[in-house]
């Protein structure tokens, strides 16, 4: 095996444990609560972008109130909430944004 390399080949790969885990699970209840609620998981598609720029607002407003808070109908933090929603934003595909092409 002349010229092979034994070691796992990681270059340009995103390196997923660098980010924090909480941020995961917190995104994951938040999208479980969604998904109950809304009985699909892909039902955040069917919004627009202005929809989660205006949610992910309310969510920090709510969070700089007061660092505990949590959002009224779901029990969970609006930290939390906010960060399901800039996932949303970062991941984009809305229905705004599809085009008939």
């Amino acid at each position: 095996m002349t010229g092979v390399s034994l070691l796992k080949d990681t270059v340009g790969k995103p390196r997923l444990t660098l980010v924090p885990r909480k941020i995961i699970f917190a995104i994951a209840r938040v999208r479980e609560f969604g998904n109950r609620k809304y009985l699909t998981e892909d039902s955040w598609k069917l919004n627009s972008r202005k929809a989660y720029q205006d949610a992910a607002y309310r969510h920090f407003m709510a969070y700089l109130d007061d660092n505990n808070s949590v959002d009224e109908e779901s029990g969970l933090p609006h930290l939390d909430h906010l960060a399901t929603n800039i996932a949303f934003l970062i991941e984009g595909g809305f229905k705004d944004e599809k085009s008939d092409n």
